[in-house]
């Protein structure tokens, strides 16, 4: 063979061979899988619930109208300081007031009418014993002349005569007696005449109280929605009376916030929180949780599910009030505010980001049988009431995490507890050290077990997960 020739031949050899190498290094390229990477570590986490609602004051009433009428008088503005009992507006009160001194009239005459009904008792009472007396003393007048009449000693007109006596002192005790109980029942009318007075006595006392309004407690007027000379009008039935003005107690301040219902169950009282507020940037306050409500309010209408006839499946909140500690001075209420209630603390246990976690069905973990037993091989072996069994396990989906083994990614089963910010508390499945993929995005929606990756920790560039 020619030199030519062998040159030829080598130059094709080396040409085959290169195109195996490339097409080998092409094809198994093409199975690799860039992943980004964190490992598994020992840090302290803090679980928090954020909620956003306003400024309210712990203590607060609404002074609604009581009457109907004219407010003749505000002693009061926004803004303003007042004590208990201090008068704070007044309603036109001619009419209530004349009622009032008509009742007082007319109880102060019943009174007068039940003493002279005691007056005329008391001389039922008197004729009623002097009856009695003179009718014991013709009784005994009469049982005498009967005793002599028998024995012929006195004549039949004397005998006749005290008869009769007895008779008219039995006749008057009888007509004494008769004017006692009519006496007794104009003494006890004129009692009830005296009670029913005093009654619209009070019921006047009351319509004209209701036409003046006083502070129930110390605090500030926070509204005043009303002036002198409008006329305001009481609640009736599905129509609320007139305002006429809001106070509070500004000294406990609260912020009313709504929790979200998958975040309720880990919300306790007692519960330490941070409280930021719009008007207030940059300073946050400490708060403390005092008030959990116990019915689902519907986010979308702010109404109560007690309250609605029919179930819905909207979207549901809690109310929380948190308590702040320390509250700056020139607080309004309705001021919005975001609040961040701890509701647990970890210390060195083992965590890993959020964005690892993942879902997989189980039929698909259970399609490759080496990856099963590996899968079974990483259960935490600690508790094994707690073991992570994907056979055993009756949900058709399972979460964990990817973990790197020898350039493969394999599904292993974890369990969770707390969640903080970024990262979430692992209680089984890993063990500290461990690498598991965390990136990206799109190529953990459609990573399998046992495919083959390569790790880049670079910062990645910014990709469209929509």
């Amino acid at each position: 063979m020619g030199t030519r020739k062998k040159i030829a031949v080598a130059t094709g050899v080396a040409l085959l061979l290169l195109g195996i190498v490339g097409a080998v290094r092409y094809y198994s390229s093409r199975d690799i899988v860039t992943v980004q990477t964190a490992k598994a570590r020992r840090t302290d986490l803090t679980s928090i619930v954020s909620a956003s609602g306003e400024i309210k004051p712990k203590t607060y009433v609404n002074i609604g109208a009581n009457a109907f009428g004219k407010i003749t008088h505000l002693y009061v503005k926004e803004g303003d300081r007042v004590r208990k009992g201090q008068l704070l507006a007044q309603l036109e009160n001619v009419q209530s007031t004349a009622d009032l001194s008509a009742t007082q009239a007319a109880l102060e005459a019943a009174q007068t009418d039940a003493v002279a009904a005691e007056a005329a008792l008391n001389t039922s009472l008197a004729d009623l014993k002097r009856a009695e007396s003179d009718l014991d003393h013709y009784q005994l007048d009469w049982d005498r002349a009967e005793g002599l009449y028998k024995e012929a000693l006195i004549a039949k007109s004397e005998y006749d005569m005290r008869k009769a006596a007895w008779q008219t002192a039995k006749a008057g005790l009888a007509q004494a007696q008769a004017r006692v109980s009519q006496a007794k029942a104009q003494k006890e009318s004129a009692d009830r005449r005296i009670a029913q007075n005093r009654a619209n006595l009070t019921h006047a006392a009351d319509v004209l109280q209701k036409t003046s309004y006083s502070a129930p407690f110390d605090g500030t007027i926070t509204n005043l929605p009303v002036r002198e000379g409008e006329t305001v009008v009481i609640g009736i039935q599905n129509s609320p009376g007139s305002t006429l003005m809001t106070l509070a107690d500004m000294s406990v301040i609260t912020a009313e916030v709504k929790v979200d219902e998958t975040d309720i169950v880990n919300v306790k009282l007692g519960q330490p929180a941070e409280v930021s507020i719009d008007a207030i940037p940059k300073k946050t306050f400490p708060a403390i949780v005092t008030e959990i409500g116990n019915n689902a309010i519907v986010r979308s209408t702010g109404v109560s599910t007690s309250q609605q006839a029919t179930a819905s499946e909207e979207a549901k909140d809690f109310k929380v009030v948190v308590t702040l500690q320390n509250p700056p001075q020139d607080l309004r209420p309705g001021l919005s505010t975001t609040a961040k209630i701890t509701t647990a603390t970890r210390a060195s246990i083992l965590s890993i980001p959020i964005q690892a976690l993942t879902v997989r069905r189980q039929s698909d973990l259970q399609a490759n049988e080496s990856h099963q037993q590996s899968v079974e091989a990483a259960a935490p072996q600690k508790d094994s009431s707690k073991r992570l069994d994907a056979k055993a396990n009756d949900k058709d989906e399972l979460q964990g995490v990817f973990l790197i083994r020898g350039r493969k990614a394999e599904f292993v089963p974890v369990e969770t507890g707390i969640t903080g910010i970024t990262d979430i508390e692992v209680l089984g499945g890993l063990k500290e050290g461990d690498e598991i993929v965390t990136g990206s995005y799109k190529v953990l929606r459609t990573l399998r077990p046992g495919t083959n990756v390569k790790v880049d920790n670079t910062t990645p560039k910014k990709e469209d997960e929509s």
